[in-house]
């Protein structure tokens, strides 16, 4: 079963005072099986950062259909897609690790993991026990847990994204270099979650440098360069 169907993908960014188009992917087209983990790599810049904010329409794209087989609506076009039903896909159904920590105002790091529970309708008490079950998973240490993020380093922020991020056990997985900062122990924990996660059918596409993260986790992998994807 297919659970995304990416067709003719491409997005351009508009400099107005320059009144310059910047390109950024082009004619990007595959398909994501249900259970299945895609990687993309390639050059910085070369835009993979770029399809992985279409398909959580952070980037509104510019051409192609991305079709998203929604447990809640059925076939949903992300391009087009309304504002409310991507946030609802946003909270429910679609998750995105990002290298960047973004996180409410005067939230603390246990609250910030609850938060994506409690959208969802969890009950308090278990979104409190399954935020602590995740924190410690990755090793973020209790002493950081009612505290404000704005103080962690990079690599404990990343773990937070993590396990935000993880803890909803999401439908579909978007992983913008889910190990950028992160210590050789911690990147064995990050791969065995996503290895759990993809056995309870998650389907995944992540964004790697590290080659050699990516054996044993993906199924395919795609090479982007000025855009497009290459041999």
């Amino acid at each position: 079963m297919d659970i995304l169907q990416i067709e003719g993908l491409g997005k351009q960014f508009l400099l107005y005072e320059q009144n310059k188009q910047i390109r950024s992917c082009q004619d990007i087209s595959f398909t994501l099986h249900e259970g299945e983990f895609i990687g993309i790599v390639g050059l910085s810049g070369a835009g993979k950062s770029t399809i992985l904010k279409c398909i959580h329409r952070t980037y509104l794209p510019s051409a192609g259909k991305i079709v998203y087989d929604s447990k809640a609506f059925g076939p949903v076009d992300l391009a087009a897609a309304g504002e409310r039903q991507i946030l609802f896909l946003r909270k429910h159904e679609i998750g995105y690790v990002s290298q960047f920590l973004s996180v409410m105002p005067r939230t603390t790091a246990k609250e910030h993991v609850m938060g994506a529970l409690l959208e969802m309708g969890e009950d308090g008490e278990k979104a409190r026990a399954a935020a602590e079950e995740m924190l410690s998973y990755f090793r973020l240490p209790e002493e950081l847990w009612d505290v404000y993020p704005s103080t962690f380093s990079g690599g404990e922020r990343l773990r937070l994204n993590l396990a935000h991020t993880m803890v909803k056990h999401p439908r579909l997985m978007l992983l913008d270099e889910p190990t950028a900062s992160l210590d050789n122990k911690t990147k064995v924990l990050v791969k065995d979650m996503l290895k759990r996660l993809k056995s309870r059918n998650t389907s995944m596409i992540g964004i790697f440098h590290d080659l050699e993260f990516m054996d044993g986790v993906c199924d395919r992998v795609f090479n982007i360069s000025e855009g497009g994807f290459v041999g």
